[in-house]
């Protein structure tokens, strides 16, 4: 627009007024007190019909008795700032509420092991605002026992500037342990920043699901003893290890007498009752470092490692013992006598496999039971 055609005009020529609110404002100001202003105006140009904003600085011109008779400023058109400016406030807003949002904690560390960013989530875990963990060494914010324990793996990140996966764990305010699953990865931030982004998520419960359905897989149900895979596979490798090394190795198979009878009498939760018991006192019999399982219906075996014969025939007479003076509640006031038949055998020189072993187990509880019961048969 030509110069002529703006001098002697008043802003309602160029811009709509009751919209350019600021501009008002900052003029009357102007001219009411001798002052400067330094602002943004927004200003709804009539000509092209936009909407726009300056960076305005005005001041009041002033006469030589003191009187305000005017003023003069420099507006600077920010209008392509603002909108860039306004649409990364808005990208990180979008961006906040999803990291906000997502159920992991999402963290930013510098190779000083100050933190960078923390999501809501993490800041929370922390108990602090977050602006009180931006900025702040790691040991600062949780301790440094834990902060140490997890800058062995942030260190990982930085020295292979590789995105690196860990299984990591840490214990929560009543110790108890809780299991994440964290991916680091490092992240140029600038040209003299290096940092790492990370992702961990609480798996404990997964973690608690694994172990729950590994204890199933091994564990017999009832007595809560091994099962007889468990046992099985356990002995495989106990037997690999005495055989190389030149090491003794004991084991003990052991059967209820009767116990079809005590079923047939009593009922089966009567019999689940005394499987149960003798478990017990099994376990009360034998060493920590030996192997209890079920491995049939009343039938049970122990694995004793580096005993010799004369230390395992101790711990299975212990066994016959304790059953012979056990009597167990059953119903209306009668009491089961329960016995038991017990084969033991050592590991010889020639057995080739833990199979060869239990066999001749087998063999001697047979023996048990054939020269008539409650007793210990040994081979």
């Amino acid at each position: 627009m030509p110069t002529e055609d703006i001098i002697g005009k008043d802003d309602s020529h160029f811009f709509d007024l009751d919209i350019s609110e600021q501009l008002k404002i900052n003029d009357q100001k102007i001219l009411n007190e001798n002052t400067l202003i330094s602002s943004e105006e927004e200003n709804f140009i009539k000509s092209t019909g936009e909407l726009t904003t300056f960076h305005t600085v005005k001041k009041s011109l002033v006469s030589d008795d003191g009187k305000i008779v005017g003023m003069c400023g420099i507006s600077t058109d920010i209008t392509k700032q603002k909108k860039l400016e306004n649409l990364v406030k808005e990208q990180n807003k979008l961006l906040d509420a999803v990291l906000n949002n997502v159920d992991a904690y999402i963290y930013m560390k510098d190779e000083q092991r100050h933190f960078r960013y923390v999501n809501d989530k993490t800041a929370k875990m922390f108990g602090k605002p977050v602006e009180k963990i931006i900025g702040k060494l790691d040991a600062d914010v949780i301790g440094h026992e834990l902060a140490d324990h997890f800058w062995k793996s942030d260190k990982q990140v930085f020295e292979t500037n590789e995105k690196q996966v860990f299984e990591e764990i840490a214990h929560d305010d009543d110790g108890k342990i809780q299991h994440y699953l964290s991916t680091k990865m490092p992240y140029q931030l600038d040209e003299n920043s290096q940092v790492l982004i990370g992702f961990s998520t609480d798996v404990t419960e997964l973690y608690q699901l694994k172990e729950e359905f590994k204890k199933q897989a091994n564990t017999d149900a009832l007595t809560g003893l091994y099962n007889r895979r468990y046992f099985f596979n356990h002995a495989e490798k106990e037997f690999s290890r005495a055989k190389r090394h030149g090491l003794n190795m004991g084991v003990i198979s052991i059967d209820i007498d009767f116990f079809k009878n005590i079923n047939d009498k009593y009922g089966h939760p009567v019999g689940d009752k005394v499987l149960i018991e003798i478990s017990k006192n099994i376990l009360l019999s034998i060493r920590q470092e030996d192997i209890l399982a079920r491995v049939g219906g009343e039938e049970f075996a122990v694995i004793l490692p580096e005993s010799t014969l004369e230390e395992a025939k101790k711990v299975a007479q212990r066994i016959s013992i304790t059953e012979n003076t056990f009597l167990m509640n059953a119903q209306n006031k009668e009491y089961v006598d329960i016995k038991l038949s017990i084969g033991l055998v050592s590991k010889r020189i020639e057995d080739e496999s833990f199979d060869e072993l239990f066999i001749r187990a087998d063999n001697a509880l047979y023996q048990a039971k054939k020269q008539g019961r409650n007793r210990v048969y040994i081979a």
